[in-house]
C-alpha cells in the first residue's frame, strides 16, 4: 500500500473511530434525548457502526465502499441536529466533520487502492 493510501486509510479510521466515540459522549452525556433513555438513544444510533466494523479494520474496500452509505446518515442526523439544536451544536458539528472526514477519506482510499484499468479503445 503506497503512502499516499495509507494516509486515506487513515483518514477514513478516523473519522468512523471518531463517530464511534462521539455518539456515547454526546448523546450520553452532554445532550440526552427527551423522548429516549440516553443508553436506547446511542444503541439506536452506533449498532449501524458495528456491521462494518471488522471489515473496516481488516481493510476490506467492500465493506469500506458500503460504510460510506453510513457516513451519509451520520453526515445528514449532524446537518439536522446542527440546524434544529441550539445546545449541542458542537457535537452536531464534531459528527458533520467526522462523517466527512470518512466519507472523503474511503473515497480516495478506494481509489488509490484499485486496480488501474486501460481506456476503451
Amino acid at each position: 500500500m503506497s503512502s499516499r493510501a495509507r494516509y486515506y486509510y487513515a483518514l477514513t479510521l478516523f473519522g468512523y473511530f471518531g463517530v464511534m466515540a462521539l455518539l456515547p459522549v454526546w448523546i450520553g452525556w452532554f445532550k440526552p434525548p427527551g423522548l429516549l433513555i440516553p443508553p436506547v438513544a446511542i444503541s439506536l444510533l452506533a449498532l449501524p457502526l458495528f456491521f462494518a466494523l471488522r471489515g473496516i479494520l481488516y481493510a476490506r474496500s467492500y465493506t469500506v465502499a458500503w460504510s460510506l452509505f453510513l457516513s451519509l446518515f451520520y453526515f445528514t442526523h449532524g446537518v439536522i441536529e446542527a440546524w434544529s439544536e441550539d445546545v449541542g451544536r458542537w457535537g452536531a458539528v464534531a459528527e458533520i466533520i467526522l462523517s466527512t472526514c470518512w466519507l472523503v477519506g474511503g473515497i480516495a482510499w478506494i481509489r488509490a487502492t484499485s486496480p488501474k484499468r486501460k481506456p476503451a479503445d
